[in-house]
Protein backbone atom coordinates (compact mmCIF):
# COMPACT_ATOMS: atom_id res chain seq x y z
CA UNK A 1 0.00 0.00 0.00
CA UNK A 2 1.96 3.28 -1.31
CA UNK A 3 1.16 6.54 0.26
CA UNK A 4 -2.18 8.49 1.46
CA UNK A 5 -4.47 7.78 -1.27
CA UNK A 6 -3.55 3.58 -0.40
CA UNK A 7 -4.18 4.19 2.96
CA UNK A 8 -7.51 6.45 2.32
CA UNK A 9 -8.62 3.72 -0.17
CA UNK A 10 -7.66 1.02 2.61
CA UNK A 11 -9.95 2.88 5.66
CA UNK A 12 -12.80 3.59 3.02
CA UNK A 13 -12.76 -0.61 2.21
CA UNK A 14 -12.67 -1.32 5.81
CA UNK A 15 -15.12 1.31 6.89
CA UNK A 16 -17.61 0.64 4.01
CA UNK A 17 -17.27 -3.51 4.39
CA UNK A 18 -19.09 -2.60 7.91
CA UNK A 19 -22.28 -2.00 5.84
CA UNK A 20 -23.67 0.25 8.86
CA UNK A 21 -26.65 2.07 8.51
CA UNK A 22 -25.49 5.91 8.14
CA UNK A 23 -21.08 4.90 7.30
CA UNK A 24 -22.08 6.65 3.84
CA UNK A 25 -23.06 10.19 5.69
CA UNK A 26 -20.49 9.34 8.23
CA UNK A 27 -17.83 8.93 5.01
CA UNK A 28 -19.22 12.72 4.15
CA UNK A 29 -18.58 13.93 7.16
CA UNK A 30 -15.42 12.35 7.60
CA UNK A 31 -14.02 14.31 4.48
CA UNK A 32 -15.84 17.63 5.27
CA UNK A 33 -13.89 17.71 8.73
CA UNK A 34 -10.81 16.96 7.54
CA UNK A 35 -9.89 13.55 8.51
CA UNK A 36 -7.89 12.27 5.91
CA UNK A 37 -5.35 14.75 6.09
CA UNK A 38 -5.23 15.61 9.89
CA UNK A 39 -2.28 14.89 11.81
CA UNK A 40 -2.81 11.92 14.63
CA UNK A 41 -1.18 14.78 17.23
CA UNK A 42 0.93 17.93 17.44
CA UNK A 43 3.67 16.70 18.94
CA UNK A 44 3.88 13.33 19.69
CA UNK A 45 2.50 10.26 17.36
CA UNK A 46 2.33 10.78 13.38
CA UNK A 47 2.32 14.57 13.91
CA UNK A 48 1.95 15.10 9.90
CA UNK A 49 -0.44 15.44 7.16
CA UNK A 50 -2.16 12.40 7.28
CA UNK A 51 -1.05 10.68 10.40
CA UNK A 52 -4.71 10.13 12.00
CA UNK A 53 -5.39 7.94 9.07
CA UNK A 54 -1.92 6.43 9.39
CA UNK A 55 -2.63 5.57 13.27
CA UNK A 56 -6.58 4.96 13.07
CA UNK A 57 -5.52 2.35 10.54
CA UNK A 58 -2.48 1.16 12.78
CA UNK A 59 -5.32 0.46 15.62
CA UNK A 60 -7.34 -1.31 13.13
CA UNK A 61 -4.80 -3.48 12.74
CA UNK A 62 -3.49 -3.85 15.99
CA UNK A 63 -7.21 -4.39 17.31
CA UNK A 64 -8.09 -6.91 14.70
CA UNK A 65 -4.90 -8.95 16.11
CA UNK A 66 -5.92 -8.49 19.73
CA UNK A 67 -9.50 -10.07 19.33
CA UNK A 68 -7.86 -12.76 17.64
CA UNK A 69 -5.57 -13.46 20.62
CA UNK A 70 -8.63 -12.68 22.75
CA UNK A 71 -10.96 -15.23 21.23
CA UNK A 72 -8.12 -17.75 21.34
CA UNK A 73 -8.06 -17.64 25.29
CA UNK A 74 -12.17 -17.05 25.73
CA UNK A 75 -14.05 -17.89 22.84
CA UNK A 76 -17.40 -17.18 24.28
CA UNK A 77 -16.25 -13.11 23.60
CA UNK A 78 -16.89 -14.15 19.58
CA UNK A 79 -20.80 -12.68 19.99
CA UNK A 80 -19.26 -10.00 22.08
CA UNK A 81 -16.51 -8.57 19.50
CA UNK A 82 -17.86 -9.13 16.22
CA UNK A 83 -15.69 -7.56 13.41
CA UNK A 84 -17.85 -4.57 11.93
CA UNK A 85 -17.91 -3.33 15.46
CA UNK A 86 -13.91 -3.99 15.88
CA UNK A 87 -13.75 -2.32 12.85
CA UNK A 88 -15.57 0.94 13.30
CA UNK A 89 -14.48 1.48 17.20
CA UNK A 90 -10.90 0.92 15.94
CA UNK A 91 -10.98 3.56 12.75
CA UNK A 92 -13.42 5.96 14.61
CA UNK A 93 -12.11 6.32 17.80
CA UNK A 94 -9.95 9.50 16.94
CA UNK A 95 -12.60 11.30 15.15
CA UNK A 96 -12.57 13.71 17.73
CA UNK A 97 -9.00 14.84 16.47
CA UNK A 98 -9.56 16.00 12.92
CA UNK A 99 -10.66 19.36 13.45
CA UNK A 100 -8.30 20.49 16.26
CA UNK A 101 -5.18 20.76 14.85
CA UNK A 102 -3.92 24.12 12.76
CA UNK A 103 -0.95 24.37 10.88
CA UNK A 104 1.44 26.75 12.10
CA UNK A 105 5.46 27.06 12.55
CA UNK A 106 8.04 26.49 15.66
CA UNK A 107 11.75 27.36 16.01
CA UNK A 108 13.81 24.07 16.29
CA UNK A 109 17.52 23.73 16.38
CA UNK A 110 18.84 22.05 13.35
CA UNK A 111 21.47 19.98 13.17
CA UNK A 112 24.66 22.99 12.94
CA UNK A 113 22.73 24.07 16.06
CA UNK A 114 20.89 26.98 14.19
CA UNK A 115 17.58 28.14 15.23
CA UNK A 116 15.07 27.64 12.28
CA UNK A 117 11.23 27.27 11.60
CA UNK A 118 9.65 24.46 11.06
CA UNK A 119 5.66 23.18 10.36
CA UNK A 120 4.08 22.58 13.10
CA UNK A 121 0.35 22.39 14.69
CA UNK A 122 -0.86 24.07 17.00
CA UNK A 123 -4.08 22.92 19.16
CA UNK A 124 -7.48 24.53 18.95
CA UNK A 125 -10.81 23.42 20.97
CA UNK A 126 -12.86 26.37 19.88
CA UNK A 127 -14.85 24.51 17.00
CA UNK A 128 -16.54 22.13 19.48
CA UNK A 129 -14.67 21.45 23.03
CA UNK A 130 -16.56 18.71 23.88
CA UNK A 131 -13.76 16.48 25.45
CA UNK A 132 -12.23 13.57 23.38
CA UNK A 133 -14.15 10.03 23.04
CA UNK A 134 -17.17 11.73 23.65
CA UNK A 135 -16.83 14.39 20.86
CA UNK A 136 -15.92 11.75 18.86
CA UNK A 137 -19.37 9.06 19.77
CA UNK A 138 -21.04 12.98 19.02
CA UNK A 139 -19.83 13.61 15.65
CA UNK A 140 -20.63 10.14 14.58
CA UNK A 141 -24.23 9.93 15.73
CA UNK A 142 -24.40 13.31 14.67
CA UNK A 143 -23.40 12.08 11.18
CA UNK A 144 -26.34 9.29 11.48
CA UNK A 145 -23.84 6.04 11.96
CA UNK A 146 -25.85 3.69 13.98
CA UNK A 147 -23.48 2.65 17.23
CA UNK A 148 -23.84 -0.16 19.20
CA UNK A 149 -23.57 0.18 23.12
CA UNK A 150 -20.43 -1.27 23.46
CA UNK A 151 -18.83 0.43 19.93
CA UNK A 152 -20.36 3.68 21.84
CA UNK A 153 -18.81 2.66 24.95
CA UNK A 154 -15.51 1.56 23.47
CA UNK A 155 -14.85 5.22 21.63
CA UNK A 156 -16.12 6.97 24.61
CA UNK A 157 -13.59 5.22 27.00
CA UNK A 158 -10.48 4.67 24.60
CA UNK A 159 -8.29 7.12 26.27
CA UNK A 160 -8.83 5.39 29.88
CA UNK A 161 -7.07 6.58 32.59
CA UNK A 162 -6.07 9.54 30.95
CA UNK A 163 -9.01 11.26 30.48
CA UNK A 164 -10.08 10.44 33.94
CA UNK A 165 -7.68 12.93 36.48
CA UNK A 166 -9.93 15.62 38.73
CA UNK A 167 -13.02 13.90 37.60
CA UNK A 168 -15.58 12.82 39.62
CA UNK A 169 -15.95 9.49 41.50
CA UNK A 170 -19.01 9.20 39.84
CA UNK A 171 -16.66 9.24 36.21
CA UNK A 172 -14.71 6.90 37.42
CA UNK A 173 -17.14 4.33 38.38
CA UNK A 174 -18.90 4.56 34.63
CA UNK A 175 -15.52 4.13 33.20
CA UNK A 176 -14.79 0.92 35.47
CA UNK A 177 -17.99 -0.47 34.48
CA UNK A 178 -17.69 0.20 31.09
CA UNK A 179 -14.23 -2.05 31.20
CA UNK A 180 -15.64 -4.89 33.35
CA UNK A 181 -18.94 -5.23 31.38
CA UNK A 182 -17.45 -4.80 27.64
CA UNK A 183 -14.46 -6.42 26.33
CA UNK A 184 -14.49 -4.19 23.52
CA UNK A 185 -13.45 -1.35 25.70
CA UNK A 186 -10.41 -3.33 27.23
CA UNK A 187 -9.52 -4.23 23.50
CA UNK A 188 -9.70 -0.75 22.03
CA UNK A 189 -7.53 0.76 24.67
CA UNK A 190 -4.62 -1.77 24.61
CA UNK A 191 -4.58 -1.33 20.79
CA UNK A 192 -4.83 1.93 20.64
CA UNK A 193 -2.03 2.24 23.40
CA UNK A 194 0.28 -0.51 21.92
CA UNK A 195 0.03 0.92 18.06
CA UNK A 196 0.75 4.38 19.54
CA UNK A 197 4.09 3.13 21.24
CA UNK A 198 5.03 0.20 18.09
CA UNK A 199 4.16 2.08 15.28
CA UNK A 200 3.63 5.63 15.93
Amino acid sequence: MKGMKGKKERFLTLLMSTERDGIIRTVKMLEKIGFFTAPASSRFHLNHEGGLLEHSLNVCNMALDLREVMLKRKPELEERLPVDSILLASLLHDVCKADIYKPTTRKQKNEKGEWEEVPAYDVDHGEFPFGHGEKSVILLLQAGLKLTNDEALAIRWHMQAWDLPFQSADIKGNFNKAREDCPLVQLLISADGLASQLEG
